[in-house]
C-alpha cells in the first residue's frame, strides 16, 4: 500500500512539473520578453503616432503590404503655423480607431489572424506616443497577441529592407526628418553604431521655419505645401549660388550636424532684404526663389560633407565590408530630390550605392512600424506577452545605438568643401 501511495505521488509530481513547463512555454517568463517558437510565415500590425500622422499597416514576412491606412494632420497644423502637441494628441484619439479598422479591412484579415502587434513607443511627442501605445495595448489584451515596442528611428533605418530584398546588413544609414538628423551604421535589427547627430535643430525643422519666415504660404502655389515641400518647389525657380549663406561646423572634425547657423543666416538675409525693399506685413521679398534655392544648396552641402567624413571613417576602420558599401537615406527630408541627387553623385565618387525608399515610405507611416515588427518577430527580439504590457512605456527621447563620435573626432579627418563644390559645378 505504501508503494502504491509513493507511486501516486510521483505521478502527481510529474504532472505538476509538466503543467509548469506548459505554462512557461506558453507565456514565457514573467518580467522578460517572450521568446516563442514562431511560424515561418507571420503577419504583424504596426501603429505609428509619434508626431502628427496616425498610421497603421499590416505587413507579412514575404514583404507584402497587406493593408494600410494613414490619416495626415498636415493641413490642420499648417493652419496653426506648427505642430501643437495637445491638438496632435486629440486628432490621434479621434482617428486611431478608424485608421486601424480601415487597415485591417484593406488587408482582409481579422485581429485574431495576426501574430503580433507593433507600436512606436520612442522617440516622439509624449502625448502622441501615449495614444498609439495605449491603443496597441488594448488590442493585445483583446486578442491575446504579443506586443513589440518600436524605436521610431530604427524603423526608418530598416524600411529600405522591405523594398530592397538584396539589402544586407551592415550598411550606413542617414535619417533626415523634421525632428531628427542621424548618421549610423546598422549592424543588426537592434544594433546600431551612431556616427553623428544634430547638436541642435533638425533639417526639416529648419526648412519649415524658413518657409514660414519667407511667408511662402501666402503664395497660391505653396498654400497647401508643408514647409520643406514649399522650399523645394520654390527652389526650382531660383539660383542655388545666388546668395552665400555660409558653411557650418568646418572646424569640427566629427560627423555631427548643426542647423542653427543656417537658420540665423536665413533670418538675417530676409531681414536685410525686407529693409532694403521697405516691405511691410505679408509682402514677400523679391529674391524669394533665389533664397530658397540657396537654402537648399547650403543644407545639402552641409549634409554631404558630414556623410563624406563618415565614409572616410568607415574606410579607415573597415566597419563595412567592401562588398556592401551602401548608404540608405530615409526620413521625411529624404523625399527632397535636390538633396537626393547630390547624395547620389557623392556616393558615385566614393564607390557607394545609394538606396532611398519611395517617398511614401520616407515619411512617418504604419508600414515601417509593421516591418520593423516583422524583423524583430523573426529574430525573437522585444516580444512582450499580453500579460507583460505594464513593462512597456513611452520615451520622448531615445538615443540610437552606441555613440562613436569621439573616435571620429580623434582621427581628425579633413573634408575640404571643394569636394562638394566640384560635384555641384559638374552636375548643376
Amino acid at each position: 500500500y505504501s508503494l502504491f501511495l509513493e507511486y501516486n505521488h510521483i505521478i502527481l509530481y510529474s504532472l505538476s512539473i509538466m503543467r509548469v513547463l506548459q505554462i512557461f512555454w506558453s507565456y514565457g517568463l514573467r518580467g522578460q520578453s517572450t521568446r516563442q517558437v514562431h511560424r515561418k510565415y507571420s503577419k504583424v500590425l504596426g501603429i505609428e503616432t509619434s508626431c502628427d500622422d496616425t498610421g497603421c499597416a499590416i505587413v507579412d514576412t514575404n514583404r507584402n503590404i497587406l493593408g494600410e491606412y494613414l490619416h495626415s494632420q498636415q493641413q490642420i497644423h499648417l493652419d496653426f503655423g506648427g505642430i501643437i502637441p495637445p491638438v496632435a494628441r486629440d486628432l490621434h484619439k479621434q482617428n486611431i480607431d478608424n485608421v486601424v479598422t480601415q487597415a485591417l479591412q484593406r488587408a482582409q484579415v481579422k485581429l485574431n489572424d495576426l501574430d503580433a502587434i507593433a507600436v512606436t513607443v520612442k522617440p516622439g511627442l509624449p502625448l502622441s506616443l501615449l495614444v498609439g501605445m495605449n491603443y496597441a495595448k488594448e488590442l493585445c489584451k483583446k486578442s491575446l497577441k504579443p506586443l513589440i515596442p518600436i524605436h521610431h528611428m530604427e524603423a526608418h533605418a530598416l524600411t529600405a529592407r522591405l523594398v530592397d530584398h538584396n539589402l544586407q546588413l551592415p550598411f550606413l544609414v542617414l535619417l533626415l526628418s523634421g525632428g531628427h538628423c542621424l548618421l549610423a551604421i546598422v549592424k543588426n535589427v537592434n544594433e546600431f553604431l551612431l556616427l553623428g547627430q544634430s547638436i541642435d535643430d533638425a533639417p526639416g525643422e529648419a526648412l519649415d521655419k524658413a518657409a514660414r519666415r519667407l511667408k511662402l504660404k501666402n503664395m497660391k502655389e505653396f498654400r497647401n505645401c508643408a514647409g520643406g515641400q514649399a522650399i523645394e518647389k520654390a527652389a526650382l525657380k531660383g539660383d542655388p549660388r545666388a546668395i552665400d549663406l555660409g558653411t557650418f561646423m568646418t572646424n569640427y572634425k566629427d560627423c555631427n550636424f548643426s542647423y542653427s547657423g543656417l537658420k540665423n543666416a536665413i533670418r538675417s538675409q530676409i531681414i536685410k532684404s525686407e529693409k532694403k525693399h521697405e516691405l511691410k506685413g505679408d509682402e514677400i521679398i523679391p529674391e524669394v526663389f533665389d533664397l530658397c534655392a540657396s537654402i537648399q544648396y547650403a543644407l545639402t552641402k552641409h549634409i554631404c560633407t558630414r556623410v563624406q567624413r563618415a565614409i572616410e571613417f568607415i574606410d579607415r576602420t573597415q566597419l563595412l565590408p567592401d562588398t556592401n558599401r551602401t548608404l540608405v537615406v530615409s526620413g521625411g527630408v529624404a523625399s527632397n530630390m535636390f538633396i537626393r541627387k547630390y547624395l547620389s553623385l557623392m556616393c558615385d565618387e566614393v564607390n557607394f550605392k545609394l538606396i532611398v525608399p519611395p517617398p511614401k515610405l520616407c515619411t512617418d507611416n504604419g508600414i515601417m512600424i509593421a516591418w520593423n515588427g516583422i524583423e524583430k518577430f523573426n529574430e525573437h527580439i522585444d516580444i512582450f506577452n499580453h500579460l507583460d504590457l505594464d513593462k512597456i512605456d513611452i520615451q520622448s527621447k531615445a538615443p540610437l545605438g552606441k555613440n562613436l563620435s569621439s573616435q571620429i573626432t580623434d582621427m581628425e579627418i579633413r573634408c575640404p568643401s571643394g569636394f562638394f563644390n566640384k560635384i555641384f559645378e559638374e552636375n548643376r
